[in-house]
This record gives structure tokens, sequence and C-alpha cells, in this order.
């Protein structure tokens, strides 16, 4: 077999590797909430992410990708092939190694971030200190202490109304049906502009913000009254019955969101670096931006759902059950809050995580039930490792680089 094609295969190996974590980790945390409010069952959410993933992954993902993530590592050091092999096949297995770590520890961390400290580390070992563009680095720090604290304000905020409005009153179930257009359209309005402006689809469409925004209310007005409608069918016998009920209907639509949401954005993270060394090898060279198969989109698509059905349970218990006790409102609070600050952040260009803002707005919830509602040693523990992690794989990064730079 040629040297070439070995290389690929491992890439292969590391690439599916990579998705795996990212299902095992990121994907499993952003359904946490509605797991353990108990909207969806662990298999539930293991269908809903394996298929919406895969779909979202090959329908919506992106079909170019950058070369460097995040333009954090200067593309000059691109110029050798051979060092750009390297590199794509160490900066893959180190964020692997480093997510799989925390994964087996049960806490949740940033794939994105992992394979951007990764990428640090390779454009270190190969081109110095001085290809590293620290400003947009800082900016990913900067997002480690933004976007939980913009999420947990949403969500106390969010859950406060839904209390203030609803579950205090005589009647909650009522008065929660009729306000769920309210909160079905608020969700719509926020999954619509996400879809509009952060997904390759949405690039594509090439709408003007006035637009957009304009689209996404008429869509949520729409959803809201055909919400309304079907919980009306749905819990038509419940006519005294149990307001979280009817959240718990909304929240499996905002999980299905986050499946499809993940598969176009996150499969990138496990298959731009495959794809530069699928590219590398079929071609000879690299550029800043390479085309990704479609057969590659549902490669990842396919590891994404087997680590969410292998390994996703550990994040998503520690998630959903070990900061604070989660109800279906106080999950619906998570997920509003933590769309609406991904969204948000990305509009002004910060590289924030779906990770840090899904447990912000956990904590957001459970503060609004006062400090002896959360676990802060838990929450400790999960900064901590956001804090390691681009450290930690740009070491490992660097590491493997040097024994790759000697065997191949």
């Amino acid at each position: 077999m040629a040297a070439e094609y070995f290389v690929l295969i491992i890439g292969y190996v590391f690439g599916f590797y990579m998705s795996w974590n990212i299902g095992a980790n990121d994907v499993a945390n952003s359904m946490a909430s509605a797991v353990g409010a108990k909207a969806i069952t662990i298999r539930q959410a293991i269908f809903i992410a394996g298929i919406l993933n895969i779909v979202g992954a090959v329908f919506i993902g992106s079909h170019v990708t950058d070369t460097i993530r995040k333009g954090i590592v200067s593309t000059d050091i691109l110029t050798d092939p051979h060092m750009a092999l390297i590199g794509a096949l160490a900066a893959l297995l180190a964020s692997s190694l480093w997510v799989s770590f925390a994964t087996w520890k049960s806490l949740p961390v940033s794939t994105t971030h992992s394979i951007v400290g990764a990428m640090v580390g390779f454009g270190i070992m190969a081109g110095g200190f001085s290809v590293v563009n620290w400003g947009k680095l800082g900016s990913v720090v900067l997002s480690w202490v933004v976007s939980p604290i913009f999420s947990l304000i949403i969500a106390y905020v969010m859950f406060k109304i839904i209390v203030r409005l609803i579950l205090v009153r005589k009647a909650a179930f009522i008065h929660g049906m009729r306000l769920s257009p309210i909160f079905i359209g608020l969700a719509g309005f926020v999954v619509v502009l996400s879809f509009l402006f952060k997904t390759p689809l949405g690039n594509t469409l090439a709408l003007s913000d006035a637009t957009a925004v304009l689209t996404a209310a008429f869509l949520a007005a729409v959803m809201g009254f055909s919400g309304k409608w079907l919980l009306g069918r749905i819990l038509r016998n419940e006519a005294d019955g149990d307001v979280e009920e009817i959240f718990r209907r909304i929240q499996i639509g905002t999980s299905c969101y986050v499946a499809l949401a993940q598969g176009a954005n996150d499969v990138a993270n496990a298959i731009g670096p495959l794809a530069v060394i699928y590219f590398l090898v079929k071609t000879g060279g690299v550029a800043p931006t390479i085309p990704v198969p479609v057969f590659l989109l549902m490669f990842g698509g396919v590891g994404i759902a087997c680590g969410i059905g292998m390994a996703g349970h550990r994040v998503m218990d520690t998630l959903g059950n070990k900061i604070t006790t989660l109800t279906n409102t106080r999950g619906f609070s998570v997920d509003f809050a933590a769309a609406t600050t991904v969204l948000a952040a990305s509009k002004l260009g910060l590289p924030v995580s779906t990770t840090h803002a899904a447990v912000g707005g956990v904590l957001g919830v459970g503060l609004a039930h006062g400090f002896e509602a959360v676990n802060f040693t838990i929450v400790f523990q999960i900064m901590l490792y956001w804090v390691l992690t681009v450290p930690a794989a740009a070491l490992t990064s660097m590491v493997i680089f040097k024994i790759l730079e000697f065997i191949i």
C-alpha cells in the first residue's frame, strides 16, 4: 500500500474518533437539559441526536472548511504540505484525547476550543509563537466568561417570567396554554434566526439582517399559534393538568433544533482536519479553504451519532442532574438562554461554545431558587476543565506532532 493511503486511513480513524467525542461530550451536554427535565429519555435523545445530526451534517453542514479553524493560526505555515499533513493528524488526535478524558470524568468541555488549542500547539511547533493570532485566542478566553454569564442572566430572567406569569397563578395550566404561543414563538424566533445567521444554509440564502428578522418573526408567529393548536389536541383531556407538560412538548422541539444545528456546525471540528488530509493525499497541495465531500460529512455525522449513543449518558447526567434539579419550565429556560447566547455571540464575532452557554443557563435557573439549589463543587470542576482545554490540547498536540514528525 502506498504511504499516502496509509496516512489517509490513519486520518479516517482519527477523524471518526473526534466525531465520536463530539457526540459523547458536546452534543450530549446540549441535550442534557431536556433529559434532566425528563422531556425526553436518554434513549430518545440518542435517537433524535443520531438521526438529526446526520441530517444536519449532510444537508446543511458546510461543504467548505477553513484549513485552520477560526483563523487563530496563520495559514503561512501550510506552505509545506508534509507539515500540514502531520499538523492535521496531530490536531485531530490531541483534541480527541482531551475530550475523551473530559468525557471519562463526566465533565462538559468545548470540542471547538479543544481543536483550537490543538491547532495552536501545531502552529507553535511548525512556525513558532509568531504564527498564533493572540488577539483571536484572547477572544476565546473572553468567551469563557461572557457566554456563561450572559446565558445565566437570560435563563434566570426567563424562568422568573414563567414563575410570575404562570407557575404562581391559580389554574396555572390554563394560563400556560393561553401564553404558550408566546413562549413557542420566542423559541421559534431564536431557532429560525440561528439557522439564517449561523448555518451554511443561511449563508447560501444570504438574506439581509432586516429580512432575516422579519422572516423569523413571521415563522415564529406561525409556529406559536400552530404549536398552541397542537398542544390543545395533545393535552385536550388535561383541562386541570400539569403546566410542566406544556413545556415538556416545547422542549422536545428545542432538542430537535439543537441536534440539527450541531450536526450542521460542529461536524466541521472533526471533518475539517480530515478534509485537509484527504485533500493533501488526493492533490498533493493545500489551500486556505478546501471543499468537503458529502461522504465525509456523513462519515462525521455517523461518528457523532455513535459517540452520543455509547458515552453521551455520562455528560448528560452531570449537566442534567448534578448541578441543580431541572423541571421542564427550567429546561425550557436553559435551552432558550443557550440558543439566544450563541446566536447573539456569533453575530458579534465571539467564538462562544454551546457547552458554556448551556452550563450558564443551568446555573441561572438553579440560582433562581437560591445559592443552596446549586452544586458549586461540580460548577468549579467544570470551569477548571474549560480553562485547561486550550493549553492541554495545545501541549498534547505538540508532543504528538514531534512523534509523527519522527515517524512520517
